[in-house]
This record gives C-alpha cells, structure tokens and sequence, in this order.
C-alpha cells in the first residue's frame, strides 16, 4: 500500500516515514504544500497524511483541491489546532481522519491501517484458500503454519490479497508497492513475486500466485495458470 507524507517539520517527517517504511509501506514524502499536491496528483496513493501547516500551500488548500479533483485517497489531517471547528473545518473539506499533535505514530499506524482497509472494503484478517493474512498484525499463515516474509514481500502479497482474484498488472504493482524514489529496477517485480511463491508453495497445495499471460499476476485459490 502507498502512502504519501506532507509534513515540513522534519524530525516529524523523517520519524513517520521511517515507521511506515518498516511497517511494509511504500512512502513518498513531501515538505510543502505545493510539492505534496503535486505528487498527490500524479500518483495513485491509498492514504495522504497531511499535514494542516504548510509552507507554500496550506493543508486544507491541498485537501479541497484534491478532493475537487477527483482524489479518493484516504486523508488523515495532521494538526496542532485542537479547537472542534478547526477539525470540523478538515472533516467538511474532505478528511477521513484526523489526529492531534503531539501523537503516537501506534496511533497514526493504526488509523493508516483503517484507511487502508476502509478504501479497499477489506476486514483486517483477508483468507484466500488456507492462506491467511492478518493486515493488523502483519502476519502470514498457509495451513496454520506461518510463513516469514521481507516488508517488500509482504507488501507485494498484501496488494495481491487485496485484489484477489483479479489480474494485476506489473504497472498497478509497481505504483502501488513501490515509492516514487524506490531504486528497484524493472524486472523487481518479477523476481519478488519468484519469492513468494517459494514461500507460499506447499507440498501437494495448489499455487496461489498464478501467472496472466498479456495481463500480470493474480491471487487466488482455484485459478489455472494462462
């Protein structure tokens, strides 16, 4: 999943970026309004955690512009102002959520985690086949058995969860998965998903991640491979 970070103070920035990073997503950055709008437009984020003071272009700007937009991305407002209007005032522009500074980033985790989930439709615990992956505790099990992933393979069969069932496309993974400075080369794809299903394999279970031909990948229990 893919997150966008708009916070001009840096140790703030750099603490949520860090955390995020770790927590298996894919991070981009920016430390005014201006260059936050623009990323925001041009990439498919699943949450915005924006903050409401900036530089160049406050946060609620950014907020109305992105929803008058079309943006459906989840928007958690970060902001220093307790005050019930100036929450009100972020809710009425578009927000999904807010969270008063100073916070926890457990609380700020778990409210990205909420928006995540909401926007895809999807519980915290996702079953496919004997396959389980429980999105709050970022684990992964095939048939009780739990399997150890890298945050890059988790993420990757975290998105391909959440799409299960449909044909996913090396570009839709790549937006989704990856950060706008990732340093992955093209092929980084291929060999993750080469990765997983090493993991994922079992002994007289069927595969999982089937291959589509002209289309990408997908996640499902009872596909044939094309």
């Amino acid at each position: 999943m893919r997150v966008l970070i708009v916070e001009d103070y840096a140790p703030v920035r750099a603490a949520v970026v860090q955390g995020l990073s770790e927590a298996a997503f894919a991070v981009d950055a920016a430390d005014n309004g201006e260059d936050g709008l623009w990323l925001a437009e041009g990439n498919p984020y699943d949450v915005i955690v924006l903050d409401l003071m900036l530089p160049k272009l406050d946060g609620l700007s950014v907020l109305r512009r992105l929803r008058g937009g079309g943006c459906e991305a989840g928007v958690l407002l970060l902001t220093a102002r307790d005050a019930v209007a100036d929450r009100v005032a972020g809710l009425d522009a578009g927000a999904d959520d807010y969270l008063v500074k100073p916070f926890a980033f457990e609380e700020l985790l778990a409210r990205v985690k909420v928006l995540t989930r909401r926007r895809y439709r999807q519980p915290a615990v996702i079953q496919v086949g004997d396959l389980r992956i429980d999105s709050a505790a970022q684990t992964v099990s095939r048939g009780g058995k739990r399997i150890e992933l890298t945050r890059r393979e988790y993420a990757l069969l975290h998105y391909l969860a959440v799409r299960r069932g449909e044909s996913v496309s090396r570009t839709e993974i790549w937006e989704n998965v990856y950060a706008f400075d990732s340093d992955a080369h093209s092929n980084v794809v291929d060999v993750y998903i080469r990765y997983l299903r090493k993991k994922l394999e079992r002994p007289g279970a069927p595969p999982l991640i089937h291959t589509r031909r002209g289309f990408g990948y997908s996640l499902a229990s009872d596909e044939v491979e094309a």
